[in-house]
């Protein structure tokens, strides 16, 4: 990988982790769309748990933290890392071998 491109990356993903952590707690904590229309609706009463809802990330919030803002600036964090891990991931399987790397 060509020093552009990794420093490129490398600094991208700074500033995703770091706006992950400070802009996560300020998100909005109203009911999203289908929330609401679930709600005006009167169905939300009769909706079941989410199968994850007992997962360490869940509702955007780390298990075990005291902060809420703490513990969603670290889910948000977290999320960043495993999105690039799995980008990463991917396009080092999908790129095409060149033939000097053997």
């Amino acid at each position: 990988m060509k020093a552009g491109v990794r420093g490129f990356l490398i600094v991208g993903l700074a500033v995703s982790v770091l706006l992950a952590f400070w802009i996560s707690p300020l998100a909005s904590s109203s009911p999203d769309g289908l929330e609401r229309v679930a709600g005006d609706s009167g169905f939300s009463e009769t909706a079941a748990e989410h199968g994850l809802s007992g997962s360490p990330l869940a509702e955007y919030s780390v298990r075990g933290v005291g902060s809420d803002s703490l513990s969603t600036g670290l889910s948000g964090i977290i999320g960043v890392l495993l999105t690039f891990a799995a980008g990463y991931g991917l396009f080092v399987l999908m790129r095409p071998k060149s033939p000097e790397r053997k």
